[in-house]
């Protein structure tokens, strides 16, 4: 008799990790998990204020996985995070517009780090994880450019940890880019679809 491959949950509300997904030729239901990220980063951070940010990413994957994993015990679960960091500091999804403006700003000239974490998770547990991270370099631009960038970006800036989306008009502010382009839109794929076909959910 054929096992049948467990049933793939996205547990994430992002259209770029499901378009990777689909465009790799992965199907997936989609649900959000319902998880606090800010509680849970600020709670990491208080613990050990010296806490690697990969763990910080790993953490918050971790935790959307098994929150839906608790409510989808057939299925094997997706959980992805990515945060961004940059001498140091950590960086969260601007709130709004002009706080958009302040970390771009802050972050010309500079290298910064995406770690985009991808987990699976079964029966509430987590089951597998990695962490994968890319380099970004961003040009020293003028303020006339920044300006007109979030002009033309609109409120997209405040989906993406870092203000910006790489595929779209954001590329004009990059000098450099060093890593795995998956890893930079958020979900790192080719680990993901390696442990998928190790666990025969995808033709190995």
């Amino acid at each position: 008799m054929i096992r049948e491959p467990p049933a793939l949950v996205l547990a994430s509300g992002s259209a770029t990790r499901r378009a990777l997904l689909e465009a790799a030729g992965v199907a997936t239901d989609m649900q959000p998990a319902d998880v606090d990220e800010h509680a849970l980063r600020d709670r990491l951070m208080a613990a050990d204020p010296d806490v690697s940010h990969e763990s910080v990413a790993l953490a918050l994957a971790d935790a959307k996985a098994e929150a839906v994993s608790r409510a989808r015990p057939d299925a094997l679960v997706i959980g992805a995070d990515q945060v961004l960091s940059c001498n140091g500091h950590l960086f969260e999804k601007p709130a709004s517009i002009d706080e958009a403006r302040r970390h771009l700003a802050w972050l010309r000239g500079k290298t910064h780090a995406l770690h985009s974490a991808v987990v699976l998770a079964a029966n509430g547990t987590v089951v597998w994880r990695t962490v994968q991270t890319a380099h970004l370099t961003l040009r020293p631009f003028s303020d006339a450019a920044l300006d007109a960038y979030l002009a033309r970006a609109g409120e997209s800036v405040l989906t993406s940890v870092g203000a910006y989306r790489i595929e779209g008009p954001a590329v004009q502010l990059f000098e450099s880019i060093e890593g795995d382009h998956t890893t930079v839109l958020g979900l790192p794929l080719l680990p993901l679809l390696a442990e998928l076909r190790r666990r025969e959910v995808l033709i190995p």
